[in-house]
C-alpha cells in the first residue's frame, strides 16, 4: 500500500481525510491509549478488559477525530477556541468624562 501524506507545496497536510491538528490530536491520541493500555496491563487488570477498553477507547476517538474534521474543517476548531478566549465586551468604570481629559506625564 501506498500512502501519499502532503497533496502539494502550500496545502495542508492531509492523510485519509484528516487535516493538519487532527492528525497530531489523532496521533497523540493512540499513543496515549497505547501508554494507558499497556499501564492497566502491566497494573495486573485482566487482559479482555485491556483490550476491550482499547477497542473502545480507540473507537471513540476515532469517532471524535473525525466528526471535529467534519464540523470545523482545517482551521475552525482553532478559531473556536479564539471565539472562546475572546472577551465578548469590554467594561471601562470611568466616568464618561474623565475618559477626554488627558493626564500629565511627570518624567
Amino acid at each position: 500500500m501506498d500512502f501519499s501524506i502532503n497533496k502539494g507545496i502550500g496545502k495542508p497536510a492531509e492523510f485519509q481525510g484528516l487535516k493538519s491538528q487532527y492528525l497530531f490530536i489523532f496521533a497523540g491520541g493512540l499513543l496515549g491509549l497505547f501508554v494507558v493500555f499497556v499501564v492497566m496491563y502491566m497494573a495486573g487488570v485482566n487482559q479482555w478488559i485491556c483490550i476491550i477498553f482499547g477497542v473502545t477507547a480507540a473507537s471513540v476517538l476515532i469517532y471524535g477525530v473525525f466528526h471535529l474534521n467534519r464540523k470545523y474543517g482545517e482551521h475552525g476548531l482553532m478559531k473556536a477556541q479564539a471565539r472562546r478566549n475572546h472577551p465578548r465586551y469590554v467594561i471601562s468604570r470611568r466616568n464618561f468624562s474623565r475618559l477626554f481629559i488627558q493626564k500629565k506625564r511627570n518624567l
